[in-house]
């Protein structure tokens, strides 16, 4: 098996997604993608140990992709073995009506990681550049002053809304959020795949929705915005990961393997030390925790 190369995966300056394939086997049999996963969701689970100890750092994992990119499954096994409390994970829908009545960044912000903490989002604040971007009327339930009709959103709104992501992740990673952004990049026909799948399996039957072959016809315009949005805000602090979707189980290792390796780079990451008093007094506390009557 050969390991993942990061950096071919990392967008450092503008790309295209046609050109970016789609999979990616790792050279690896199906039994070796699950060991070497396994062994590395091990790591980033004592890893997050750690963070939660040191309590200065949070960690944002952002995903995006289309429809049946397989989010929710690399999510489930990427991050079995944290510990419940280190890692949170938010799954955006429709914004609702409390929701509505904020600027669309305030319900990403409320659900940021807390310093020791993963957070997950399942879908992000980049569905406020894609989505409403192939579908403009969407916009018009932000009620937003001086956007009356679809006609008012100019390429001017979408450059100042691409400034107002760029400022709100660097705001974050300025105050001690790691943040990594991932693309699963899945083919159309992979799609139509696993579509059909959806419809053929009884238990897979309840995630399919006829809107999904209406949002499908929408492919072209979605790869061209996710391609805009890539290109116009991966930055250092802040970096997109073009990951080929096609085989799953490849995908999550990739993920799980530029988690662990950026991660590793964060040296002051450690265990906090005990207090000098504490340390000099551990064998006392021991002869008394023995000397207990049980």
């Amino acid at each position: 098996m050969k390991m993942p190369n990061i950096n071919g995966y990392k967008v450092h300056n503008d790309i295209k997604l046609s050109d970016c394939p789609t999979s990616d086997d790792l050279g690896a049999t199906k039994k070796e993608l699950k060991k070497y996963l396994e062994t590395t969701r091990e790591m980033l689970g004592k890893f997050q140990d750690t963070l939660y100890a040191h309590g200065k750092y949070s960690v944002l994992v952002c995903l995006q992709g289309t429809d049946t990119a397989g989010k929710d499954s690399l999510i489930r096994e990427v991050f079995k073995d944290f510990n419940a409390r280190g890692v949170v994970v938010h799954s955006f829908k429709v914004p609702t009506e409390l929701e509505l009545k904020h600027d669309y960044i305030w319900r990403h912000y409320i659900a940021l990681p807390a310093r020791g903490k993963f957070g997950v989002f399942n879908r992000t604040h980049y569905e406020n550049v894609l989505v409403t971007r192939v579908h403009p009327e969407y916009i018009l339930g932000e009620n937003i002053p001086n956007i009356r009709q679809v006609s008012d959103i100019d390429q001017q709104f979408w450059d100042a809304r691409f400034e107002q992501i760029n400022n709100f992740e660097r705001h974050i990673a300025a105050n001690g959020t790691i943040v990594f952004k991932f693309f699963l990049h899945l083919s159309k026909e992979e799609q139509r795949l696993r579509l059909l799948r959806r419809l053929a399996l009884r238990r897979k039957n309840w995630k399919f929705s006829p809107g999904d072959l209406k949002e499908r016809e929408l492919w072209d315009k979605y790869q061209e915005c996710y391609e805009d949005a890539i290109n116009r805000t991966s930055r250092p602090h802040a970096p997109w990961y073009v990951v080929p979707a096609d085989n799953k189980k490849a995908a999550r290792a990739i993920v799980a393997s530029i988690l662990l390796e950026e991660l590793k780079k964060y040296t002051d990451i450690q265990e906090p030390e005990l207090d000098d008093k504490v340390k000099e007094n551990l064998e006392m506390y021991r002869n008394q925790l023995e000397k207990e009557v049980k």
